[in-house]
């Protein structure tokens, strides 16, 4: 099984949506499904039963989830398979499920349910053919790279004014800023918000400057704990971030002082806590994903080291992660960016070079949370990775998130 969540924002760049791939077989060890193009478990509603298994607050809090449904599985007992809260399911439907009676009656039934219905991979000339499912749905994805989106968007406002239009593959931050100030969209989707940076002469903050000495005085060998409570003692998110956790672990001591706090934790973990926090903190100025995506690929890559046979590498598998967005977070070149920071050649090399040990991992993570289950694919063969480990290791680095934030 594979899966991953796609961020849907607003246009604030609040993440107000995710839709959720899934894949439970892979198509290389299944060459007839691959060659006819038929999708594995096609009778079920994988999403669905992720939800259930995994729970709709590790997957994404309070948010709606679209789940992809098929030509078949659309006819499946839909509401008995699942427990989720109907009104945050959105049930993703494609051209496989083509405008005819019998779909519309089965989409019209679910609607009576309370499902929600999103439609994608429509083309312009089949806008009109669909108007009975499009009279149903409630959002409907348009494809910023294969139409012109202009004008799909002027004709759903007049023609269908109660569907929500979604923009999607959106590849820059200029084109989300210009189909922002067009209007008209209610959520905007695409690898815009995590695009590195390649030039820039922007001033990192002072706040930001004090956060990047307190992650170098950690990440030094046998660092003084004293210099880094002295420093967090300089920032109040930092210090009732701190106190919360120390009082958690030990409810009945009376802590007299930052550095009485930070004793408490001791060296290993309260380098393991500088690090997600500071992350948080870097990220503040940021689309709130830019977090979420920073610590997921960190614990991400610290949960795949032992399917890679670098368990010993661990911690500095989750700095690689939580490093790799330092560019977005900086708003600097990458190489300037890491010379902030003290990390290893293996990190720099992963982040910068594309080589070593470790980018085989930082590959993988960027490969799998952009849906591309294909390369997934290709890589269970190559490196001889269980697909198994790879969802176990993403859905504990899920698990993880929930308990640091909610």
């Amino acid at each position: 099984m594979l899966v991953c969540l796609i961020p849907l924002f607003d246009e604030n760049l609040a993440v107000k949506s995710y839709s959720l791939l899934s894949r439970r077989q892979n198509l290389f060890y299944n060459p007839m499904l691959l060659s006819t193009g038929i999708n594995d478990s096609v009778g079920q509603v994988d999403g669905l039963e992720i939800i259930d298994n995994v729970g709709m607050t590790t997957l994404s809090n309070d948010k709606e989830i679209f789940v992809p449904v098929n030509n078949i599985s659309i006819f499946t007992d839909i509401a008995s398979n699942t427990h989720a809260p109907r009104s945050r399911i959105v049930l993703l439907i494609d051209n496989s499920v083509t405008p005819d009676a019998m779909y519309v009656r089965r989409i019209d039934e679910l609607k009576k349910d309370g499902f929600k219905f999103a439609i994608s991979n429509l083309k312009v000339k089949d806008f009109e053919d669909y108007r009975m499912i499009l009279s149903l749905v409630d959002y409907i994805y348009l494809d910023y790279t294969k139409i012109d989106i202009t004008k799909a968007q002027i004709y759903f406002t007049k023609v269908y004014p109660n569907i929500k239009l979604i923009a999607e593959n959106i590849q820059t931050m200029d084109a989300f800023e210009m189909l922002k100030n067009q209007g008209g969209y209610h959520f905007y989707e695409g690898p815009f918000y995590r695009l590195p940076i390649t030039k820039g002469d922007s001033e990192v903050a002072p706040l930001k400057l004090n956060y990047l000495s307190l992650l170098n005085i950690v990440n030094a060998p046998d660092y003084d704990l004293t210099k880094a409570a002295d420093i967090i003692s300089r920032d109040t998110a930092l210090v009732i971030s701190l106190l919360e956790i120390v009082n958690k672990m030990s409810r009945n001591s009376k802590i007299t002082s930052i550095r009485h706090a930070a004793a408490m934790l001791g060296q290993k973990e309260l380098k393991r806590w500088i690090n997600t926090a500071v992350a948080k903190e870097l990220c503040a100025d940021k689309p709130s994903e830019l977090t979420r995506l920073s610590l997921l690929r960190a614990k991400f890559a610290e949960n795949l080291a032992p399917t890679f046979d670098l368990a010993i590498k661990g911690q500095d598998l989750f700095l690689m992660g939580l490093f790799s967005v330092l560019d977005i977070i900086l708003n600097k070149p990458m190489e300037e960016a890491l010379q902030m920071v003290n990390v290893s050649k293996e990190i720099s090399d992963a982040i910068i070079n594309e080589k070593g040990e470790f980018y085989r991992i930082l590959y993988l993570i960027k490969v799998y949370e952009s849906g591309n289950f294909n390369e997934i694919d290709r890589l269970e063969i190559v490196d001889k990775i269980n697909s198994d480990r790879i969802y176990e290791a993403y859905k504990e680095s899920l698990k993880w998130y929930r308990d640091l934030f909610y």
